[in-house]
């Protein structure tokens, strides 16, 4: 029995021993192989662990979603990192001598790269200072959209055609971008409209305010404002301003606003005025 031990012994230890790679700089042996794959699974199970010990904590609300996404992001980046480091190393590669005979072709990957290393540099500063987060609702020109990744290049907004936009991170840092969610929990919009001269703006200051006040997505904690604007060229100008928290659609509340406007202002009898022009024809025979 001992022999037999012995001998399984043996053959394991010249199996682990055995040679599947080798050359000036790389020793790839069976040991060396299993050890990389162990790394890698720590490495694995490392950020599994991490990941589920963040989402505990998100559901006991001690940590919030955005933050919870960016320490995985940092994290599973420096794990892998560093695991792959160590399978180099373990298999007798060494970086430092790697860096160093390679300057060169890191210096014209740089100039061939710049953009790459630009959207990197900028996914960090996003990463670490959080000012995007999975589920913010961003404004860029014209578009409204909500965040739905954060990597180390790119940023995924999901707009509201439901289209999906990869956005390089460079333009997230250098040109303007709104972060409708870093406001407040509620955020103030207006809707626009004119009446004709001559009808009661009281009236109309309290059919605004109802309105916005009925609405089921209007923040019933903020009360809604109506102000005379300006005394316009064909109309009394008003504005109505209201809060809401559906920032996503707020393009469709005010539609619904804007209809129900329409509808009240028909029942009481207030016009909404169109731009209109006299036109004087003058006949010449009658000069």
């Amino acid at each position: 029995m001992v022999e037999i031990l012995n001998d399984i012994g043996t053959f394991l230890s010249d199996l682990l021993s055995m040679e599947l790679w080798q050359s000036d700089k790389l020793r790839l042996s069976v040991k060396g192989l299993l050890q990389v794959v162990a790394i890698l699974m720590v490495a694995r199970f490392s950020v599994w662990t991490l990941g589920r010990t963040l989402s505990t904590s998100l559901g006991t609300n001690s940590i919030e979603e955005g933050r919870r996404y960016t320490i995985i992001q940092i994290s599973k980046y420096l794990i892998y990192t560093v695991a792959f480091v160590i399978a180099l190393e373990t298999i007798g590669v060494k970086i430092t001598a790697i860096l160093a005979a390679s300057t060169a072709l890191f210096v014209g990957l740089g100039l061939g790269l710049q953009d790459a290393f630009k959207d990197l540099a900028s996914g960090v500063i996003i990463l670490m200072e959080r000012t995007l987060s999975v589920g913010d609702i961003i404004q860029m020109g014209e578009q409204i959209g909500k965040v739905e990744a954060v990597g180390l290049r790119t940023t995924s907004v999901r707009t509201r055609d439901d289209i999906l936009v990869i956005m390089p991170n460079h333009k997230m840092t250098n040109e303007t971008v709104v972060n409708l969610t870093h406001s407040e929990e509620t955020t103030r919009f207006s809707v626009k409209v004119g009446v004709a001269y001559g009808s009661d703006t009281a009236v109309v200051k309290d059919i605004l305010h109802q309105i916005a006040m009925d609405h089921p997505e209007a923040d019933p904690m903020h009360d809604p404002q109506v102000i005379l604007k300006d005394f316009g060229d064909n109309a009394l100008q008003f504005e109505l301003f209201f809060y809401t928290r559906n920032l996503f659609f707020v393009e469709k509340i005010k539609s619904e606003i804007r209809f129900e406007i329409d509808r009240r202002f028909r029942e009481s009898n207030i016009t909404i005025p169109f731009p209109q022009r006299t036109v004087w024809h003058m006949n010449p025979e009658n000069k």
